[in-house]
């Protein structure tokens, strides 16, 4: 029996896999350009929420990517991010989000972070963010940015969110906080890891209409 043909939209859905408003609002920023009609956690009913218990950024932007994209039946950008102190071994790493404990605000973080460094001379630290865009089924594509900074003695800013007021940018002498959207998105770690999504854009959506196309 013949198939009928699947048309797809003009513009493709992507749903961000977050309800982390920062996170919203930067993503929205720096896609605003792309032929995409973008979505959120919070455009939806209430799904289950994945376990993120990957040893990798990149384990854990891939399953949220995949399992947001396989219960909503839209592609789905997900991203992990986070801080890496060398000095602490690469802590807070993946536990970034719940480094004081689960449920922890961002003061509470930064207060621990700021507590484990107290006495560390060593301040060097790099944000990381792994972006992974995923169909209903089959891969992921991945795409990774990195910035290096230092860890502040005391908080300073009051822009951005996460650990922001503790990183400060050196070349632009200011905390991530510091910075407006515009600023932070030309040099963070998000940013950089969707100027490298962005630069292959072209390709990407071509991937996703011929990924979507082959969903039953």
């Amino acid at each position: 029996m013949h198939q009928p043909t699947k048309i797809l939209p003009d513009r493709i859905p992507l749903v961000l896999a977050t309800r982390n408003q920062g996170k919203i609002r930067e993503f929205k920023s720096l896609l605003k350009d792309f032929n995409v009609e973008l979505k959120t956690l919070d455009d939806f009913g209430p799904i289950p929420s994945v376990e993120e218990n990957g040893e990798t950024f990149e384990d854990n932007a891939v399953e949220k990517a995949r399992f947001t994209a396989r219960v909503l039946g839209f592609p789905a950008l997900a991203d992990d991010s986070g801080l890496v102190v060398d000095a602490l071994g690469g802590e807070p790493g993946v536990h970034s989000a719940r480094y004081a404990g689960e449920g922890a605000s961002d003061a509470e973080n930064n207060a621990k972070l700021l507590e484990r460094m107290e006495s560390v001379t060593d301040r060097k630290a790099e944000f990381w963010c792994v972006i992974a865009i995923a169909v209903p089924r089959g891969p992921a594509l991945i795409y990774e940015g990195k910035c290096e900074g230092e860890i502040t003695r005391q908080t300073a800013g009051a822009s951005g969110f996460g650990y922001d007021p503790v990183f400060f940018y050196p070349l632009l002498g200011k905390t991530f906080a510091q910075l407006d959207t515009e600023e932070k998105n030309q040099v963070s770690h998000r940013g950089r890891a969707l100027k490298e999504l962005k630069d292959e854009f072209k390709k990407v959506l071509i991937w996703l209409q011929q990924r979507l196309l082959e969903e039953p």
